[in-house]
């Protein structure tokens, strides 16, 4: 049995890619089993030799105690017999699944598939994608007979960036197999490092589906709290005062506006609205949320514009500034930041726009999005928003603002966590 070779080190575990999912699996796993961590960026993996975490999501001390090969090389993947998958699944420009990664990672591991060998996929994508185009894959380059020969499961990762509270170990696990066998095998291994348990799904479609909706559901139910947010901003009325009067009842779910970007929410949908199209189901529910959210930044730009140009004659003479690029709070990601598109709206008005964020990279953030991150802040401004929550901002005060703008400034503050303290400037939030 897989479990028992893994735990007598008799056999190694490999994790393919090494990103905000991969390494934090493959360090938890090489704390009590050998591993071997694969990702074809040799830049990354460099980094990971000398104990940093590419992500900046753990420190060093992640890596203590871990018994762990770092490697870019196919033919060090060869010693495993136990292989997970996680890399990004993303959308195309059509907002289509892309499955490059998920494939290309496939392929990888169908080069090196011996008999006997596991395959547990963590990359969120539709329903029957791990079966459908990912199975036959591993047997054609392999040449090996599906679940005869080698076996497969599906563990959808959970993992939520910046969150110090809910870590790998401490939230609950879904595991899946292609048999009996598999399954319990699968758990097993899982239980060696998942503190809050785990629940075994009764096959690979219904752990793939769960994963999917957790998503979907999020979306959702931010969509609706964005259209609020429009609907009070026409009444005259502070959604955050309106959420918190309606969340001291007991079950009100408390949701709050905001842009919605990121690997997660922002693109998981669109697998299960793909999927569904396939069906000949068209997912209203699902769609418009999606069309609400996307559109959330177009909604905030023109905003503050309307704010600026009520105040000030000129937008073309407005500077604005933009506190905060990465796509949530506290984290130093910018993949598919939504912020990217409150600038460019900004700017297709004629605002002159500066961005600071002190965890993006300023590299990344000119190679993804093509705009320069400010080094400083250099006042004054016609018009903050506060676009990400970071830590250092939420510690700013209104004396901070007003030394950093012209009088009768727009201030846009899109999480409220300014609400209350801020009034000499005019002062908006969703």
């Amino acid at each position: 049995m897989i479990y028992n070779d893994l735990i007598q080190k008799k056999k190694k575990m490999a994790v393919i890619g090494l990103g905000y999912v991969g390494l934090p699996i493959a360090l938890e796993f090489a704390r009590k089993i050998p591993v071997i961590g694969f990702d074809i960026r040799e830049d990354r993996v460099h980094l990971m030799k000398q104990r940093i975490d590419p992500s900046n999501e753990l420190g060093p001390e992640a890596f203590d105690g871990c018994d762990i090969k770092f490697t870019s090389s196919l033919e060090d993947i060869r010693e495993a017999s136990f292989y997970v998958v996680a890399v990004p699944t993303p959308v195309d420009e059509h907002k289509k699944p892309d499955l490059r990664p998920v494939i290309s990672a496939t392929e990888t591991v169908g080069k090196v598939l011996s008999e006997g060998d596991y395959v547990v996929y963590e990359s969120t994508v539709y329903p029957g994608c791990t079966e459908e185009d990912c199975i036959p894959l591993l047997s054609k380059l392999s040449g090996l007979k599906y679940i005869d020969q080698f076996k497969v499961g599906f563990s959808p990762e959970r993992i939520n960036p910046g969150d110090r509270e809910h870590t790998l170990t401490k939230i609950a696990k879904v595991t899946s197999g292609c048999d009996e066998e598999s399954a319990g095998e699968i758990a097993k291994t899982y239980e060696l490092v998942i503190e809050a348990g785990v629940h075994r799904a009764s096959s690979i479609k219904v752990a793939e589906a769960a994963k999917i909706i957790e998503n979907a559901q999020r979306d959702i139910n931010i969509a609706f709290m964005n259209e609020l947010s429009m609907i009070f901003n026409k009444m005259g009325i502070n959604t955050y005062e309106v959420l918190e009067a309606a969340g001291t009842k007991w079950n009100f779910l408390k949701f709050q506006p905001g842009l919605v970007g990121g690997h997660c929410i922002g693109v998981d949908p669109y697998y299960l609205t793909y999927k569904s199209a396939k069906f000949g189901h068209h997912a209203q529910i699902i769609n418009s949320g999606r069309a609400i959210n996307d559109g959330m930044a177009a909604y905030v730009a023109r905003q503050v514009t309307l704010k600026l140009s009520s105040i000030f004659p000129n937008l073309k003479d407005c500077r604005v500034l933009v506190m905060g690029a990465t796509f949530k709070e506290n984290v130093s990601d910018i993949r598919n930041s939504k912020v990217a598109d409150v600038v460019s709206e900004l700017k297709e008005f004629g605002v002159k726009v500066e961005v600071v964020d002190p965890h993006a990279s300023p590299d990344e953030i000119r190679k993804e999005y093509g705009f320069e991150l400010s080094p400083s802040i250099q006042g004054p401004y016609h018009g903050i928003v506060v676009a990400v929550n970071h830590r250092e901002y939420a510690m700013l005060d209104e004396e901070y603002f007003r030394s950093i703008t012209v009088p009768g400034a727009v201030f846009a503050d899109l999480k409220g966590i300014f609400r209350g303290r801020i009034s000499p400037l005019n002062y908006w939030s969703l």
